[in-house]
Order: C-alpha cells, then sequence, then structure tokens
C-alpha cells in the first residue's frame, strides 16, 4: 500500500512518531519493526493500549474513521514505515479497490480485538489475561491488528505486558514466573520467549498449570 508520493521512513528505538499535543492529518503503516501505542495517565504513567507490527496502520485520519484521540505512537525497536497524506489517501481509496479492501478488514480487527480485550478484562484472571495476550503476540496471525505478532520471542517487558492485560507489574512479573515455572515460557532482558503456545491457550482457557489438558482429539 504505497505510492510515488508516500516516502519512507525509518526511525531508531523510542522514536516519538505522534503526539496529541502535534497533530498531524497523516496516515502511518508499518512496513518493518513494531510501534506502542500509549497514553498517560494523569499521574504521567504511560499506560500500553496496543503493539502494532508489520501492515497495521495508524495516525489521524477522519476520511476512514482512523484517529489518535489522546493517544501517543513510539518506535517500539528500529522501524520502517510508509506515510501517506490525505490526498494519496482518498486517491488509493478511489482508484483501488483492494486498498479499501485492507483498510476495511484492519480497522474491523482491530474493533474486534478491543472488544475482546474489554470482555477479558471483565470475565477473566489475571492469568488468564496474561496467558491469552502472550497467545496472541506469538501465534501467527493475520496483519493489522493490535498486536504486532513476533514469533515465539516477543520483545515486551513486563510493565508494558502489565499494561495491556490491566494489572500491576507486580502480578505479571509473578505470573510470568509461575508460567516460566510450568515450562510454558522463558524470560529473558526485555523479552518473553514462548515455548509452548498450547499450553499457554490451555491456561487462557481455564485450565490449571498443572492440570493435565484434554488430547486434541477429545477425551480427559
Amino acid at each position: 500500500m504505497t505510492s510515488p508520493r508516500a516516502p519512507m521512513r525509518t526511525v531508531a528505538a523510542g522514536t516519538l512518531l505522534w503526539s496529541p499535543h502535534e497533530p498531524q492529518k497523516v496516515l502511518f503503516i508499518v512496513k518493518a519493526g513494531s510501534v506502542r501505542i500509549y497514553r498517560i495517565s494523569p499521574e504521567g504513567r504511560r499506560v500500553t493500549l496496543a503493539v502494532l507490527g508489520p501492515g497495521a496502520l495508524f495516525g489521524e485520519m477522519e476520511l476512514i474513521g482512523q484517529r489518535m484521540g489522546e493517544g501517543f505512537a513510539e518506535a517500539q525497536e528500529p522501524s520502517v514505515l510508509c506515510l501517506i497524506s490525505e490526498y494519496d489517501v482518498r486517491t488509493m481509496l478511489l482508484s483501488d479497490t483492494r486498498i479499501v479492501t485492507r483498510i476495511v478488514t484492519g480497522l474491523g480487527r482491530r474493533l474486534a480485538e478491543v472488544e475482546q480485550r474489554l470482555a477479558d478484562t471483565v470475565l477473566k484472571t489475571a492469568p488468564q489475561r496474561v496467558a491469552a495476550v502472550l497467545c496472541r503476540l506469538a501465534a501467527a496471525a493475520p496483519e493489522s491488528g493490535l498486536f504486532a505478532q513476533r514469533g515465539s520471542h516477543i520483545r515486551l517487558t513486563h510493565e508494558q505486558l502489565a499494561e495491556l492485560v490491566g494489572t500491576t507489574r507486580e502480578t505479571a512479573t509473578k505470573l510470568l514466573g509461575e508460567l516460566r515455572g510450568a515450562g510454558l515460557v522463558t524470560l529473558r532482558r526485555g523479552e518473553i520467549v514462548v515455548l509452548d503456545v498450547e499450553g499457554l491457550r490451555a491456561v487462557a482457557e481455564q485450565w490449571d498449570y498443572g492440570r493435565p489438558r484434554p488430547s486434541r482429539h477429545g477425551g480427559d
């Protein structure tokens, strides 16, 4: 989804890409790397809302209903982004229905994931929410969702994970320790390595760490 007028921008980790204090009518498309979307609480704490990976879009573009509100966007790692103006978005929407489909699909997927996270917050325990988020991050899922699919190596701090699941850093660290003890993940500095996606999915679906999981073919 690029055009001759859509410049590519390579940024370093930690680069602030979007701020509500300096809004701009431009659409960003993540081509490589990942971008963290966050807000700042009244106490001044950064709260992670999403981690976007290749194929995801963000920015302020009323034409397609894309808004950032009070959100900030920061490169989570060295990243490559494509910047598209409102004029180019309008031109592409009128000239290529495939682009319309990709944009609508991406926005729809993000809305569905927001709804799922809200439901998880109400219906799932903290261990289940942690396991569910790690599953989404590790799974080979479609592009353009709320989470950057990183494979088994997830670049995420304990604090950022806590923000994503709605718990404290201390609780997230404790739960990650339990998952590591169960052989489901291993922990490295600034990184979580998933060893058993199916095991995490079982935890997310209310199975205890030490309880035997049902086989793929049914039964106890």
